[in-house]
């Protein structure tokens, strides 16, 4: 019978206004999808709790994530840095494929976080795939940025699902290993 282990962690989802960090957050917690836009002042915390196996090691792990959904003015990086970052153990930088300047603009949020948390695992969800006929980023320019931010990425849609529960457990994966160490 495996080990039983239980860890809370915090993670923040960062990115540029618009990109549908919400909605990724609503499709991950509720499995519901709103297009309407919702501007996020401040930040929200959603939380969920991911269960995770560690076969090499013969253990079971419960993660309570809370989710830091932080919101994308990128005036207000500097200003909320500390407060916001502070503690995170994860991030999911989120970019709109149908805006490339959401993808030029990734590396500036996680160089904050990563400022403020140090180098915490990083998983780069590229949302609104679903928009495939107005998609403005291309795989080699997305491979390329996970490859100089040392992290993977998934191609995701918070309106039909496509990889959304995958990011978050990719991530709590992540968190996790680093965590539990070598």
């Amino acid at each position: 019978m495996p080990l039983e282990k239980h860890y809370r962690t915090k993670v923040v989802l960062v990115g540029d206004k618009a990109v549908g960090k919400t909605s990724l957050i609503r499709r991950y917690v509720l499995d519901q999808f709103d297009d309407r836009y919702l501007l996020t002042l401040g930040s929200k915390v959603t939380k969920k709790v991911l269960d995770l196996a560690v076969p090499e090691r013969d253990l079971q792990v419960q993660l309570d994530l809370a989710i830091w959904d932080i919101m994308g003015q990128t005036g207000l990086r500097e200003v909320m840095k500390e407060a916001y970052f502070y503690g995170a153990s994860g991030a999911l930088a989120v970019v709109d494929r149908t805006r490339p300047e959401s993808l030029e603009g990734i590396d500036d949020w996680l160089e904050v976080v990563r400022h403020v948390s140090g180098a915490v695992p990083v998983v780069l969800a590229v949302n609104k795939n679903d928009l495939r006929a107005q998609a403005a980023i291309r795989i080699e320019e997305i491979e390329e940025a996970a490859a100089r931010l040392r992290c993977e990425y998934l191609l995701t849609s918070a309106k039909t699902g496509e990889n959304v529960e995958r990011a978050f457990q990719l991530l709590g994966d992540r968190v996790l290993r680093k965590l539990l160490g070598p």
